[in-house]
């Protein structure tokens, strides 16, 4: 089901969008490139979107469900597993990155600042960088390293979007109830994008109407 945020947005999906979506989504995806440091980031190609969160709010699983695939990125109960930004090339028309989770991570002090600066600099730095999605675990909202990652995509001028996960385990009113709370806390954010997107990897609610998202943002197909 849509969400009353999505229909009250202009441009909210359409079937025909949707089916835009579902057969850029079926196309190959395969994993392309990791970066652990700046020397090692692949030349600006495809529009890229990227994916970025608190460690183990379901980077992996979202990945792995927009495309069907249940091993394409690695998907683990142990925050700090992604260690890189790991770059998908999708149909050869969108990049997917898979940043390293911000928060808590059982590395060192030394490996986060690393990883701080490598995902910070990307981030400021990249031109064909289209969107960032936020993911905030729907169970909890949007906690103080959510807010500090929002506002350094403000301060880059970088748009992003709020991505709901694991909406499975919240009640309907609990989940309306949330989505209310996440649109007043992102209104001061500059850069963020109104809609919020409520998703489940297990149940696969939304993510007909994130890959509609995700598809705009793409090279369009190629006319035959």
């Amino acid at each position: 089901m849509v969400s009353d945020a999505l229909r009250a947005e202009d441009g909210a999906p359409t079937p025909e969008t949707i089916e835009a979506g579902r057969l850029l989504f079926a196309g190959e995806c395969k994993f392309t490139w990791a970066a652990a440091k700046l020397s090692e980031l692949p030349p600006p190609g495809l529009p890229e979107v990227a994916f970025a969160g608190r460690s183990n709010v379901g980077k992996s699983s979202l990945v792995n469900a927009l495309t069907g695939r249940n091993t394409l990125a690695r998907v683990s109960n142990t925050p700090g597993r992604t260690q890189q930004l790991n770059f998908f090339d999708l149909a050869g028309r969108l990049a997917l990155v898979d940043l390293p989770g911000y928060g808590f991570a059982k590395v060192s002090k030394d490996k986060v600042a690393q990883w701080v600066y490598l995902t910070e600099t990307y981030l400021a730095g990249r031109p064909n960088l289209q969107r960032v999605l936020v993911l905030i675990d729907s169970r909890h909202g949007p906690k103080a390293p959510d807010h500090a990652a929002m506002t350094q995509l403000d301060k880059a001028a970088v748009s992003f979007q709020v991505v709901l996960t694991k909406t499975d385990k919240l009640k309907p009113a609990e989940l309306d109830a949330m989505m209310k709370r996440v649109a007043e806390e992102i209104r001061p954010h500059v850069a963020a994008h109104p809609v919020i997107m409520p998703t489940s990897s297990e149940s696969g609610a939304g993510i007909p109407e994130l890959r509609a998202a995700l598809a705009a943002l793409g090279k369009p197909p190629v006319s035959r």
